[in-house]
Order: C-alpha cells, then sequence, then structure tokens
C-alpha cells in the first residue's frame, strides 16, 4: 500500500479500541484477584499471558504499526499476524472462559455451560469450520475487493479487523485446548485440519505475491510471504 493513497477510515475506532483493551486489562485483574480469593490463587503466568496478548493486540492497532498499516502493505501483513494469531494465542493461555465460569454466581455458570454446550456453538468452534472462517476470512479480503472497500468505510475496516482477532480466536481454540472448549475432538482430525490450514495459509501466500491487492504496488507483495512463513 505504499503510495496506496488510503489513509485510515476516521471513525475513532482506534481510540475505541484503546479504551477496549484497556477495560479488558482492568477486568481481568479484578475478576483474576476476587477468583482467587473464593479459590485457588489465580496463576501470575495467566496474569502476564494475558497481558501479552492485549500488548500484541495494541501493538497490531495502535502505535508505529498501527499508524503504518493504513499506508504500507507488509505493515498491514504485520498487523494481521499480531491480531490474528499471536494476541489470540496468548489471550487463550491465560483461560478467560475458566475465569469467567469461576466469577460468575452458580446459575449463571450453568447457563453459560449450557451455551457452550449448544449445537451451533459446538459447530462454530469444529476444527474445520473454525479454519474456514479464518483461513476462507483471509481469501475474501485480498482475493476480492473487499481490502480495497474497507479503506473507504470506517465500520468495514473495523469490521474486518475484528473478524481477523475473532476467527484467529476461535480457530486456535479448535486446535489447542487450554481453555474449555463447547466439545472437544480428537488429535488426529486437528492435525489434519491444522496442516490444511496451513497448506491453504501457503496457497494464498503465492497469489498474493503474484497478484497483489488493488492499490498495492507489485513489490510489497512479497509481503504476502509472510502469511506462509509466519504462520507457520
Amino acid at each position: 500500500m505504499a503510495g496506496h493513497g488510503h489513509g485510515a477510515p476516521g471513525f475513532g475506532g482506534m481510540e475505541a479500541a484503546a479504551w477496549l483493551l484497556a477495560a479488558l486489562f482492568v477486568v481481568y485483574t479484578i475478576a483474576a484477584a476476587a477468583s482467587g480469593e473464593k479459590y485457588r490463587k489465580w496463576p501470575v503466568r495467566r496474569y502476564l499471558f494475558w497481558y501479552a496478548g492485549l500488548a500484541s493486540a495494541a501493538a497490531a492497532l495502535l502505535g508505529p504499526i498501527g499508524e503504518l498499516a493504513h499506508s504500507n502493505f507488509k505493515a498491514h501483513m504485520a498487523r494481521h499476524l499480531l491480531l490474528g494469531m499471536l494476541a489470540p494465542l496468548l489471550l487463550l493461555y491465560a483461560k478467560p472462559a475458566v475465569l469467567l465460569l469461576r466469577t460468575l454466581s452458580v446459575p449463571s455458570a450453568r447457563r453459560l455451560s449450557r451455551l457452550l454446550k449448544s449445537r451451533w456453538l459446538q459447530l462454530a468452534s469444529h476444527p474445520a469450520a473454525a479454519a474456514l472462517l479464518n483461513v476462507g476470512g483471509l481469501y475474501a479480503l485480498y482475493l476480492t475487493g473487499l481490502f480495497e472497500a474497507m479503506h473507504d468505510s470506517a465500520w468495514l475496516y473495523a469490521f474486518v479487523h475484528l473478524h481477523v482477532f475473532l476467527a484467529g480466536y476461535l480457530f486456535t481454540m479448535s486446535i489447542i485446548y487450554v481453555d474449555v472448549a463447547p466439545h472437544r475432538y480428537g488429535f488426529i482430525l486437528r492435525s489434519a485440519v491444522l496442516i490444511l490450514a496451513l497448506a491453504g495459509h501457503k496457497i494464498l501466500a503465492k497469489l498474493i505475491y503474484a497478484n497483489p491487492p488493488a492499490g498495492v504496488p507489485g513489490a510489497d507483495g512479497e509481503a504476502g510471504d509472510a502469511i506462509d512463513v509466519l504462520r507457520r
């Protein structure tokens, strides 16, 4: 996007993201401390995973990378790696679902457990479905007019980045069972889906290299290799 000509849609979205990340920092800290008074003390490493995950998301959306991503395709790719891969992994290891269940009242925790076991949530959290949302979303972003359109629409811009994060979190949760999961699938199935997802990223990287999104200089299409190299 060097020379792309698009800037960040001006709707205060980054300010909203900053406030949201700050709220998640405070809420998790208070909930974990309160939980430690009722049950076994919440492990320090989970605090650190949560803070590191929020820092990764903040680095993707705010600061130098966040600013540069609006006009530089390589920075844009770095943003998506931080927001869609590293942040979800770190946050998942903080076990927010376990903490939520420990914090809620018994009736509320039971209602949440029933929700987690619902058929639709089990379907969405199936490794294959999660991989389709994650990898398929990237294909839609880079191989259609969506990449160009999101730089002209504040709400679309926000939706795309929210999808990148949520799809990345859902996919990570469906492959690595370190937190509460709606349903647990076998190791062979998860391994097969992971291999296919990596193959999908590899193919997408080559497609971006050969045919960069509209407005991205041909030389910057090489940044598509970041999908292949850094997501492995």
